[in-house]
């Protein structure tokens, strides 16, 4: 079955940088954007960023453009999020999601998203 695995949360302080990984699996990887949430407690789930299935293509929600990257690796099946200059209000779970796709469309709403991973807990401290 599908699977999608994020790791590479945990405590950092505000400033600092963290990398999130997600590994898919039980999916042809090539054919699907991949998108990372996140929910911060006692809000709505918000779209970070997205990434085409070739990676060609990439957006940004306006509030981590110019701190976060995505990328992937398709021979690791691997999609990355780096934080850079992380602020207290990024603290979050943090989601990756695949959307089966036909182009290098990259959505960022959750409704088109096929499958999601469980989360990983990133926490900044002031």
């Amino acid at each position: 079955q599908v699977q999608l695995v994020e790791s590479g949360g945990g405590l950092v302080q505000a400033g600092g940088s963290l990398r999130l990984s997600c590994v898919a699996s039980g999916l042809t990887f090539s054919n699907y954007a991949i998108n990372w949430f996140r929910r911060a407690p006692g809000k709505e789930r918000e779209s970070v960023a997205g990434i085409s299935r070739s990676g060609a293509r990439v957006r940004y929600a306006d509030s981590v453009k110019g701190r976060f990257t995505i990328s992937r690796d398709s021979a690791k099946r691997t999609v990355y999020l780096q934080m850079n200059s992380l602020k207290p209000e990024d603290m979050a779970v943090y989601y990756c999601a695949a959307d089966l796709v036909v182009s290098e469309s990259v959505s960022l709403s959750d409704y088109d998203m096929d499958y999601w991973g469980k989360g990983t807990l990133v926490t900044v401290s002031s």
